[in-house]
């Protein structure tokens, strides 16, 4: 199991736009690795490390950001369930990779760094 301490401790002393972009980031990184279909392990990680930064990012976020913060999460945590079915499936993996992009965009856009 990884030790996210250190991450956490680097993780925070960003500011919620640069911890919102890189949770977008992630987002985009699934994506890409769910339409390739390579490396299963590396986006399921990615799918938990996204869990942990918004667990670590909601406090400080306003209120209507935080709130989908929480849907992702929980969007997030039904694909980790799900993941060696998702993954099997060239349909499902699709439809992962069209729903990480959407998210990817809002987050994205929740974080400002678009303006």
């Amino acid at each position: 199991m990884r030790n996210w301490e250190a991450t956490k401790q680097r993780y925070l002393r960003d500011g919620l736009p640069i911890r919102l972009g890189n949770l977008a980031s992630n987002l985009s990184k699934i994506k890409n690795l769910s339409q390739r279909a390579t490396a299963s392990n590396v986006a399921v990680s990615l799918v938990e490390e996204s869990k942990i930064f918004i667990e670590w990012t909601a406090n400080d976020a306003d209120i209507d950001t935080a709130g989908e913060l929480v849907e992702l999460q929980i969007q997030l945590a039904l694909w980790q369930l799900r993941w060696t079915r998702i993954w099997a499936d060239p349909a499902q993996r699709m439809e992962v990779a069209a729903q990480a992009q959407i998210w990817s965009d809002r987050i994205l856009e929740r974080s400002g760094l678009l303006d």
